[in-house]
């Protein structure tokens, strides 16, 4: 189950998992276009990328970038949901 963080004015949404059995978190980042989704995939805290999809590469940086900077977040808010459904 993902849980949603933020979407930019692009629409733009990304969104976080509760905490995997092997520790892990998944941020996922898709965007509407015309005939579907932009997306990719990061596994956290490996910050470990794939299913990279539609984005440019300045448009792949700047999401990189956002992850890096809110993952701390992004992670308590992981566990947290994680207690809750435990």
């Amino acid at each position: 189950m993902f849980y949603d963080y933020v979407e930019f004015e692009d629409q733009t949404q990304i969104a976080y998992s509760n905490v995997l059995a092997d520790g892990c978190v998944e941020v996922s980042v898709e965007r509407p276009v015309e005939l579907g989704f932009d997306s990719a995939l990061c596994s956290l805290p490996s910050f470990a990328w794939r299913d990279v999809v539609g984005f440019s590469d300045d448009e792949f940086a700047q999401i990189d970038g956002f992850v890096h900077n809110n993952a701390p977040l992004i992670l308590r808010l992981a566990r947290e949901v994680s207690k809750e459904y435990a």
